[in-house]
Order: structure tokens, then C-alpha cells, then sequence
């Protein structure tokens, strides 16, 4: 009994963690940096981790009038139906959630190259097709309808990110309605909102109400804090309350993790502390690396470093743990999550150093 034949799948590299490192090398985690995740350099919001504390006796329940409240909290915040939220255990979740309810086996999806792997991995789980659009490095990895639009023909789903991992591009709301527009209305178009929370741009909510064809996927991984809880979301238009039902998976969103997440969004210090440093930590890499980097809306910075690999071994070695970014394709970058200031002066003052021994 062998499984089915899964070589077309890419396996997702997850960035490196603290503990596995510091065995590796024989270092104190307290001493490491872990700039390499794009997680939340001041952990979960506080108030989630006391619902986490008050609430762990419930536990042994299902999760269903918590499921139900952060369901109408989400709802809430973004003005729409309850019926509109398709709550999921993480972002990477609604994308899979999407691509149950809408590919059909041989049908083609568009993903960005450079880009997110679960885009392609969980059409592939659902015998979906992947070809992809670039993300032109000598173009400053712009985001413009052309470039969707000049690799489309008539693919199921489109997946588009803003603020797009790992380069920190953004694509406009306007450019956004205009390839939604220009697709056939049988092609959903999934605007991933994962770095929402640190970019000045509007969400395309807003475009989900005007139109049929459009779904936001956001999470609670980044801004929030919560990414060992797991959990994210799909908006999406009020006609497909009965698709969700049917993918959904029974009790998906755990107890205690609903408790995180209603209490997550009422925890706006946490948030703004977070976006204010995430905002200072970019302009800090942007004018204080010794390389070629380019602007982001994320919490995150691409820096253009040579051998990528050699880098951020050297990086690791020293105690600050980067990601490089060769599995996305660039294997000349790297990609620096925005610490604490402490730990972004740290990661800019080592990466400077290795940069220029590895060079030299």
C-alpha cells in the first residue's frame, strides 16, 4: 500500500525554530533572534493569553457558541453577515477551504512566482492545475493587472497577495477591481490579506460586497500574535454560506483558540505597538543594511545579500536567524522579520558583518 502519487507537490520550508537551532549549534535559545517566521516579535496579545488561562477548562467541549461569537465578531468588524466569515484553523486553511468548494479535478489556478506555497499545494491537494505569473525582481516585484492579466486564460482561481510575501509589494484596490473584472465570472479572485495590519492600504473587503467573485483570506498569525493557535479567515460573498458548511471541517477551530481570538480583537495596544515597531524596524533596514533591499508592506524586509544560503547560515551561527529565501526562488536573498528595536539593530549590525565577510 503506497500513497498517491504526490511528487508534483512542493514541500513548504518553514523557517527554523528557536529550541532546533540552538540544539544544532550548541547555543542558549536566549540568546537567538529569530527574525526568519514573520511572527509577532512580542508574542500573543496579552488578553489572549489570559483567555487562554481562563477558559482552559472548557477544553473537554466542542467549540461551538465561541465559534459562533468570534464568527460574529469578525463579522462585525468588517460590516458584513455572520454567513459572509468562513472561520478556518489559519489562513493556509481558507485558501484550502477555497479550493475544496471551487476546483474541480484538471482545472488551472494562477499563482504569483516568487510566492506562497500553500497557493499552489492545496490546489494540487484538490487535483487542481498550477501555472503562475512572475513577480519581476528587475521590475521591483511590481503588482499590476498586466501582470495577472498577461498570464491569464481562464483559469478556476487567481491568487493575488498584498502585501505579498516574501518581497512586500503591494497591489492597489483599483488594480485589484480591475483584474476581477477582467476574468471570466466564473474565476475567483483570492486576495490574501495575511499582512494587512502593517501596510497603509485599504482592504479589499470592500470589493467582496461589490462583487460575487472575490474572496479575503486574513489571520490572526501577525499582528495579533497567535500563530501556535492557529487560526485565520475567509470574507467572502453571503451566496456561499452553503459551501462553507459543506468544507468545513467539524469543530475546526479549537475552544480555546476562539477564546484567543475574541479576546485578540479587542487588544488594540497590543496591535498598534506591533504595527508602530513593525513600521520603524523597515525604514531602520532600509537605511542601516549594507544591501540592496525594497520596500514592504509587511512586517518583513527582502535584502538582496549574494549567496542567500552562505548568509544566513553565517547569520544563524552568530545568533540571528534570517530566512533565506532560495525556496521561493531568489536564492540571492534573504528575508528579515522586524524585531523589537533591539533585535533589528542586532539583525542589521550581523547581517552587515556577514555580508561583507561572505563578499570579501
Amino acid at each position: 500500500m503506497e500513497p498517491r502519487d504526490l511528487s508534483a507537490h512542493a514541500v513548504y520550508r518553514a523557517g527554523r525554530g528557536i529550541e532546533e537551532v540552538a540544539r544544532e549549534l550548541g547555543l542558549d535559545p536566549d540568546d537567538l533572534v529569530k527574525l526568519s517566521s514573520n511572527e509577532n516579535p512580542f508574542g500573543a496579545s496579552p488578553k489572549a493569553v489570559d483567555a487562554v488561562r481562563e477558559h482552559a477548562d472548557r477544553v473537554a467541549s466542542y467549540p461551538k457558541t465561541s465559534h459562533t461569537d468570534l464568527t460574529a465578531k469578525i463579522a462585525e468588524r468588517h460590516g458584513v453577515d455572520d454567513e459572509q466569515i468562513w472561520l478556518t484553523p489559519s489562513g493556509d486553511t481558507a485558501l484550502d477551504y477555497l479550493a475544496r468548494a471551487f476546483i474541480d479535478p484538471g482545472q488551472r489556478v494562477l499563482v504569483p512566482k516568487p510566492g506562497f506555497a500553500y497557493y499552489p499545494m492545496s490546489a494540487r491537494y484538490h487535483h487542481g492545475e498550477v501555472d503562475e505569473y512572475r513577480l519581476e525582481k528587475d521590475d521591483d516585484f511590481a503588482q499590476t493587472p498586466e501582470t495577472v492579466l498577461d498570464a491569464y486564460d481562464g483559469h478556476r482561481i487567481v491568487y493575488v497577495t498584498s502585501p505579498h510575501n516574501p518581497t512586500g509589494s503591494e497591489m492597489a484596490l483599483d488594480d485589484v477591481r480591475t483584474v476581477a473584472e477582467e476574468t471570466d465570472d466564473q474565476t475567483l479572485v483570492v486576495y490574501d490579506e495575511a499582512y494587512i495590519h502593517f501596510s497603509d492600504s485599504p482592504s479589499a473587503v470592500d470589493l467582496v460586497e461589490e462583487r460575487d467573485d472575490v474572496a479575503v483570506v486574513r489571520t490572526f498569525s501577525k499582528a495579533y500574535g497567535l500563530a501556535g493557535m492557529r487560526l485565520g479567515y475567509a470574507v467572502t460573498p453571503e451566496t456561499w454560506a452553503d459551501a462553507y458548511a459543506r468544507v468545513n471541517t467539524p469543530f475546526s477551530v479549537t475552544e480555546l483558540t476562539c477564546r484567543a481570538g475574541l479576546a485578540a480583537l479587542d487588544d488594540d495596544e497590543h496591535v498598534e505597538k506591533t504595527v508602530e515597531t513593525a513600521k520603524w524596524a523597515r525604514e531602520y533596514m532600509h537605511e542601516n543594511l549594507d544591501a540592496e533591499t525594497w520596500e514592504s508592506g509587511g512586517n518583513f524586509v527582502l535584502v538582496e545579500v549574494g549567496d542567500a544560503s552562505a548568509v544566513a547560515d553565517a547569520a544563524q551561527r552568530r545568533g540571528v536567524i534570517v530566512r533565506d529565501c532560495s525556496s521561493f526562488g531568489l536564492p540571492e536573498c534573504i528575508r528579515i522579520t522586524c524585531g523589537t528595536r533591539e533585535q533589528t539593530r542586532r539583525a542589521v549590525e550581523t547581517v552587515n558583518e556577514v555580508v561583507a565577510e561572505v563578499s570579501a
